[in-house]
């Protein structure tokens, strides 16, 4: 009796159920050729060398938050990595170019005021 009620109320709860739509969020802007073409969950690296960025004009504390924030900050190009290791991995990624850049450019500006 105790099982058959089970039964009943197990189906009772499936059958009440609302089917929920497979929805999936647009993309804010075409991927890039040089990315990735699916979407993985963004998990910081920890690169210490990223190629084609001149982070050897910086100082070494200007050099490790340039690196920092390059590590921890993500590509908008949707490969899930960080610009650090989007630039390590697809030299080509447009999306990534440009932040990593700034980046550096910033940590070279604030370098030079804390020397004056």
């Amino acid at each position: 009796m105790v099982a058959l009620t089970m039964a009943l109320l197990g189906a009772l709860v499936w059958g009440l159920t609302p089917s929920r739509p497979h929805l999936t969020p647009a993309p804010l802007r075409p991927v890039p050729p040089g990315c990735l073409k699916e979407r993985h969950d963004f998990v910081p690296t920890n690169l210490t060398e990223v190629p084609n960025l001149p982070l050897d004009g910086l100082g070494e504390g200007a050099k490790n938050r340039a690196l920092l924030r390059l590590n921890m900050e993500p590509c908008s190009c949707g490969c899930g990595q960080s610009l650090a290791a989007c630039r390590a991995s697809y030299p080509s990624c447009e999306s990534s170019k440009a932040p990593a850049e700034n980046i550096v450019a910033e940590e070279k500006a604030d370098a030079g005021q804390s020397q004056k």
